[in-house]
This record gives C-alpha cells, sequence and structure tokens, in this order.
C-alpha cells in the first residue's frame, strides 16, 4: 500500500511539473521563486593552494519547503552543476540537518527554515594575489507547500578574488557548519529481527539526545513514515524502527542521527549484533553528570599542582600560612575563597555555552584568545607581583596575607581566572563533557572544577588538626613573602612572551611600556603608604587608565605572522590529515596553544624530544600541530568533535585505523615513541 502511495506521489508531482510550466518560467526570471538562494564564500579572498568553503544560503518562503539529500517517500534532492574556472573542483554538498514532514501517510524530509548546504572547493596553487575566480551554479530543485509543488530553477554567481585566505564570514559560517552533522567517532551497528531494524550508535550515556531521530541516506532500507523508538543503554543509542518492504539489509546503511535542534551525527552503520533492551535516559544522564563533576572536582584538585598554577599556590600559601586564626575566621576565610574560586568558574563556564549556542566554537580558557585579555593578566599579574615585594600593600580589599573574607574571596577570584590556562588528568574529559550536557548539569560541572580547585584551601579552613601543621607566623613571613614575588614574576614573564607570539614585538613593547607605567603608579602610591597616607583616589584612577589604555590598544592590533613549526612537522588541516591517512601513514596530531602552560611543558619535555623525533623518523610517523592559540573556530569544532572542551588534545591515527586513539593529557617520552611500532 505504501508503495502504491509513493507512485501515486511520484505521478502527481510530474504532473505539477507539465502544469507549472508557467511558474517555472516565473521562477527562472527571479519574479516568484519560493526560495531565496545565495552564494556565500567563507573568505572573499582566498588563498591559493587551499581549500573554501561556499554555503548555498538558502531561505524559503513562509509555508514552503526544500527537500534533503534525501528527500523521502516524495520529492526530489536539489541537483547542483558547477560552472568553475581551471583547476578549480567542487566537493560532495554537506547538507544540515533536515527536519520531518509526515502528509498523508507520506514522510518527508525536509527544510522548512533557513539552511545552508556547503560545499568545499579545491582552489590550485600557484595563482597570484589578485587574479579573479569567478563561481557560477546551477541549480534544479523542487520546492513544495502543503497544496502544491513547484520545480525551480536558479543561476548562482560569485566573483572571488585571490588573497591571504582570511575568514570574512566567520559568524555565519558558525551558525552554518553547527548544523552540519559531525562524525561519529565509533563505527555503529544494525540488526533486523523479524521486519524490525535496530540501530545502535555508540553515544555518550550523558551526552544529550533530544528529538533523537534517524535520517536514512541509504534508501530503500527503512519504512521512512514507520515510528523509530529511541533507548538508551549505557555509552549506546539505539533506533529501532521497521524494515522498507523487500528492504535489503547486508550492507553498510549511512543516515544522519539528529540528537538535538538542527544538530546531528553523521553516521555508518554494519551489520552486526544489537543488544536488545530499553533503559532509563534520565538516570543515564545524571550517571554521566555525576561523573562529569566528579572528574571536575578531581582535575581541579590536581591543577593545584600543575606549573601553570604555581603563582596560585603561591597566593594560597601566604593566605594559609598566616595562622592562629580562630575557628569562626578560619572557616569564614574557606569560604569566601571557595566562593570567589567557583563563582569564577560558573561565569567562565556560562560564558562558554552562551557563546557556544550562539555558534561559536570556544572552548576552556577562550578568553586568552584575545590579546586584551592577556595584557589585563599581563599588568595583573605584575601589579601582585610588587606587592609580593613589597612595593606597595594593596588596599581594600585585601589580597594574599591579609585578614578578612574580602581577601579570601578576592584570591579565589583571581586564583581561578588565572587557572584557566591549564588542563589536567580528568579534567577535559569532563570540561567535554559538560558541553553536551543539559546546562543545568553542565554548570554544576564548572562548579565541581572550582570546588576541587579550592578543595585544599577549605579543607584547612574546617579541619584544625591540618591548621597545626602550618608553620607558626613570626619574621620569617615577609621574607617569604618576598621570595614569593618570583613566580609572580615569572608568570608575567611567561604572559608577555604569549601576547608577542600573538601580536608581535611592535604590541609586546607597548606592552613593557604599560608594565613600567604601572611599576612607577604602584611605586608612588607604596610611597605615600610608607609615609602613612592613603593610596589615592589619583593613584587608583591613573592605575584604572593604564589598564583599560593598554587593553583598547592592545586589541586593536594585528595578528603576528604565523609561526615556524619544528623542522619536519606540518599546520594541521583536515584535507592534510586526510591525504596522509590516505597514504597508510600513522599520523600524531597535536592541539596547542601559546597560554597554555600544560602543552609548553608536553612540548618541551616529550614531543620535541630527540628520543621521540627519532622514533617518529623510524616509524615514518607524520606530525601535524593545531595551533588554537587564536581561537580557529574550524579547528574548535575539530577539538569538539572529539570530546574536548579546549587543548591540549592529543591524537594518533594508525595506518588503516577508522578512528584516532586519544592520548592522556600528560605525555612521556616512551608513550610517544612506542607510536607506529
Amino acid at each position: 500500500m505504501r508503495s502504491l502511495r509513493c507512485v501515486l506521489m511520484t505521478m502527481l508531482l510530474a504532473l505539477c511539473s507539465l502544469v507549472a510550466t508557467p511558474a517555472l518560467a516565473d521562477s527562472l526570471d527571479g519574479s516568484s521563486r519560493h526560495l531565496s538562494m545565495r552564494l556565500v564564500a567563507e573568505s572573499d579572498h582566498p588563498k591559493a593552494g587551499a581549500p573554501l568553503t561556499i554555503a548555498i544560503a538558502t531561505t524559503p518562503d513562509t509555508d514552503w519547503h526544500g527537500y534533503w539529500a534525501n528527500p523521502g517517500d516524495a520529492g526530489f534532492p536539489a541537483t547542483l552543476d558547477w560552472t568553475l574556472p581551471r583547476g578549480v573542483t567542487a566537493g560532495q554538498p554537506e547538507w544540515p540537518v533536515p527536519t520531518t514532514l509526515l502528509i498523508a501517510g507520506l514522510m518527508n524530509y525536509v527544510y522548512e527554515a533557513p539552511y545552508a548546504p556547503l560545499v568545499t572547493i579545491q582552489v590550485p596553487a600557484g595563482l597570484a594575489a589578485g587574479v579573479k575566480l569567478p563561481i557560477r551554479l546551477k541549480t534544479s530543485y523542487l520546492v513544495c507547500s502543503a497544496t502544491i509543488c513547484v520545480p525551480e530553477e536558479q543561476a548562482l554567481a560569485l566573483d572571488l578574488t585571490i588573497g591571504d585566505g582570511a575568514p570574512s564570514q566567520a559568524s555565519a559560517f558558525a551558525g552554518w557548519r553547527r548544523a552540519i552533522p559531525k562524525p561519529l567517532d565509533a563505527g555503529a551497528t544494525y540488526a533486523v529481527d523479524q521486519g524490525v531494524l535496530r540501530v545502535a550508535v555508540p553515544f555518550p550515556a550523558g551526552a544529550r539526545a533530544k528529538d533523537a531521530y534517524f535520517f536514512p541516506l541509504t534508501t530503500g532500507v527503512i519504512d521512512n513514515g514507520a515510528r523509530q523508538t529511541v533507548t538508551r543503554s549505557g555509552d549506546t543509542l539505539t533506533i529501532a524502527t521497521r524494515l522498507a518492504a523487500n528492504g535489503k539489509a547486508n550492507a553498510p546503511i549511512e543516515g544522519v542521527l539528529r540528537i538535538g535542534d538542527a544538530q546531528g551525527l553523521a553516521v555508518s552503520a554494519a551489520p552486526g549484533v544489537v543488544a536488545a533492551g530499553p533503559s532509563d535516559n534520565a538516570g543515564g544522564l545524571w550517571a554521566t553528570a555525576l561523573a562529569a563533576f566528579a572528574g571536575a572536582v578531581l582535575g581541579g584538585l590536581i591543577l593545584n599542582i600543575m606549573p601553570c598554577v604555581f603563582p596560585i599556590l603561591s597566593l594560597k600559601a601566604l593566605s594559609l600560612a598566616r595562622g592562629g586564626a580562630s575557628e569562626r575566621e578560619a572557616r569564614h576565610e574557606a569560604l569566601a575563597y571557595t566562593a570567589g574560586v567557583v563563582l569564577v568558574c560558573l561565569g567562565l563556564g556560562a560564558a562558554i555555552l552562551a557563546l557556544r549556542a550562539g555558534g561559536s566554537a570556544v572552548g576552556w580558557a577562550f578568553q586568552l584568545q584575545h590579546p586584551a585579555a592577556i595584557i589585563v593578566l599581563l599588568l595583573l599579574s605584575t601589579a601582585i607581583a610588587f606587592n609580593l615585594a613589597g612595593l606597595f600593600e594593596v588596599p581594600t580589599p585585601r589580597f594574599a596575607g591579609e585578614s578578612g573574607a574580602s581577601g579570601a574571596f578576592a584570591t579565589g577570584a583571581l586564583a581561578a581566572f588565572i587557572a584557566t590556562p591549564c588542563t589536567g588528568p580528568f579534567m577535559g574529559a569532563a570540561l567535554g563533557a559538560a558541553l553536551v550536557l543539559p546546562w543545568p548539569a553542565a554548570m554544576a560541572v564548572f562548579a565541581g572544577l572550582g570546588l576541587g580547585l579550592s578543595l585544599p584551601f577549605l579543607a584547612i579552613g574546617f579541619v584544625p588538626a591540618w591548621r597545626r601543621w602550618l608553620p607558626k607566623p613570626g619574621a620569617w613571613m615577609e621574607t617569604f613573602r618576598h621570595v614569593l614575588s618570583v613566580p609572580m614574576f615569572l608568570t608575567a614573564i611567561a604572559l608577555a612572551w604569549v601576547l608577542g607570539r600573538q601580536t608581535g614585538v611592535d604590541s609586546l613593547t607597548l606592552a613593557l611600556v604599560a608594565v613600567l607605567a604601572i611599576g612607577a603608579v604602584l611605586w608612588i602610591g607604596g610611597t605615600r603608604q610608607r609615609k602613612g597616607k592613603a593610596f589615592g583616589a589619583a593613584t587608583l584612577a591613573a592605575l584604572a587608565v593604564v589598564f583599560v589604555g593598554s587593553a583598547v590598544v592592545i586589541a586593536r592590533a594585528p595578528p603576528a605572522s604565523a609561526r615556524a613549526a619544528v623542522a619536519g612537522d606540518e599546520a594541521f588541516s583536515e584535507a592534510k590529515l586526510a591525504a596522509l591517512r590516505a597514504e597508510k601513514r600513522g599520523v600524531f596530531v597535536y592541539f596547542t596553544a601559546d597560554w597554555c602552560l600544560t602543552c609548553k611543558v608536553n612540548e618541551k619535555a616529550a614531543i620535541e624530544t630527540a628520543t621521540v623525533r627519532d622514533a617518529f623518523a623510524k616509524n615514518k610517523v607524520a606530525v601535524l600541530i593545531g595551533d588554537w592559540t587564536d581561537g580557529d573556530p574550524v579547528m574548535g569544532r575539530f577539538i569538539e568533535a572529539h570530546n574536548r572542551a579546549g587543548v591540549p588534545l592529543y591524537l594518533y591515527y594508525a595506518p588503516g585505523a577508522a578512528e584516532p586513539t586519544v592520548l592522556p593529557q600528560v605525555l612521556t617520552p616512551a608513550l610517544l615513541a612506542g607510536l607506529g611500532v
């Protein structure tokens, strides 16, 4: 019966094509098209020898819809006929996640809201800057309303000029790419039993799957209009539906699994064994949320001993070594410190979730991708170092070494903010899970990170026996305080290095001038304090001017030129990775950033060592470097696809392997030297 309906619908569409000839003529002259289309290039000045993504930005008229690559039980997909300059080639279109439209028992896979298929074209090498690149597309498609279908054609044109490849539509493409199904890291399986097709998709138990639905790209396998049942069991999501009449299920089935509004996964399912039995979605969700929370707490605790947090430990040491506080005071300070840490982590987490909801591919420590944030941290670290060295005393609120809950809160907030460049064991997976959990669970994970970071101070505040182990206060503390200025000065030097790498020597020079200005202002304030006077409102105003002025000037600085890689390494791109894998070579890919101290420690202690480099050469392991210092959105999406919220991320693609091995966040030369053996 369904087959008969499909035949009848096809006949009706053919009839529409005949009777709608006037409408087609109108659509060709542009007077009554029901799909508004335009070509948009990610860069108006593409780089020679590099891939360029072009969007076919499409907006249906109200109550009309276009069709997906598999239209379902009726309709037909768009055809794309490109006319390109010599040497330019176009890849297959990447279609956004569609929606379902059931009409008279027939299931259609359609777009009723604005959408944009993406096509990657390869620009040939050797073209000089300024060369014109005309792009032409003729497309034929079917557009329907609830009562009528109209075939239409459009001729689209886009004229580009060869240049530096700088993105000109980054925000729009970030949104369009969010709707493109992400590749599934692991293979899916399917099985057929008594006419029921069940597809098992590897999917983290805590990851949210809202309105899950399987759209088949392989036609003639499932009954499109049949009800789909979705169940969860551990890290597997299973879709059960009816096998199509005369359907054959003995080859891989391609499709898209919808996991949210305009979000999906590209699935390739092979015949295999699929376990039976539904599960409790909510139970699995909260179990994973609890696991991610525990991982965040443990990751935050370990963060206290990571190299990038040494300045934070210095601030804590002065606050904790003071001793002599009453039980009530100790607990109040511990709670205030914890509140400062947790609130900053929650604030950063909320900002990440909000930016990602808007289409930006940001991750942990995203603020350090902006030079203005670096200069603020640089000047702040310098001021704290001068304070620890005794140049001046911090006026209200007090920081390390001073009494009061306000000082403890400020110290905790500063500790969390400076800690953001680092990730450690457990932390990466926990934050990666947070990005796919419902927002209340995600915020709980970020709070868990803050709780772990503040746990040592919290424990000492509430366990008197631990406080008795602290050294007794005395004159030594003043000397100790001066010594602790050294790691803060080192932190400032590291931040200056990061700024120079991001924006170049001119901006670095301006930053050093700002550091000198900060030092002079603080010396004036300290001189007033030593004479028994207040720090001075004018002095505080001068500090604010230097901070804000420096941030504004540095924010406008152009990015530095490309950074040199270790000999033999190449910059990461998905095209280069695919080419190396096609050669059946082992590929080690590492994602780093100049502001990630954990990354730099791994690079110097393991990746760039002679032992590892010799082993890579011997085993023919190629190395690709993903530099995420400036927050490249394309790279950010690739990192996100591997369930990570930021760097470092280390991947090894064994020759011929379908999926990479995700390596630990703390590397050793022995681990890397064994790759490819």
